[in-house]
């Protein structure tokens, strides 16, 4: 076999295989280099939305508030309307 076309044949090879390496990696680079974009704009995204998730939670938390408010009033009321009759009641005895 002829040594010098051999040669010839692996460095046409290699060739080959550099010039498909380097085609892939720019096609890796540019990959990257979408995904790093993307990455980008989804951590923003993602932050507005953390952002008007805590807004909201803000808000659940003055509801819960006030509806603890009401549920108190709401318990304290036979006691205060039992107050008012009893006081009613009394003014009227007197009165008799």
């Amino acid at each position: 076999m002829n040594v010098e076309a051999e040669i010839r044949d692996l460095k046409r090879r290699v060739g080959e295989l550099e010039g498909s390496f380097g085609f892939l990696s720019g096609q890796v680079r540019d990959v990257h280099r979408s995904l790093l974009g993307f990455q980008e704009q989804t951590n923003e995204r993602f932050d507005r939305i953390d952002a008007r998730f805590n807004g909201v939670d803000t808000r659940f938390d003055r509801v819960e508030a006030r509806l603890e408010r009401v549920e108190k009033t709401i318990d304290e009321l036979p006691r205060a309307l039992a107050e008012v009759v009893r006081a009613e009641f009394d003014r009227r005895d007197r009165q008799a």
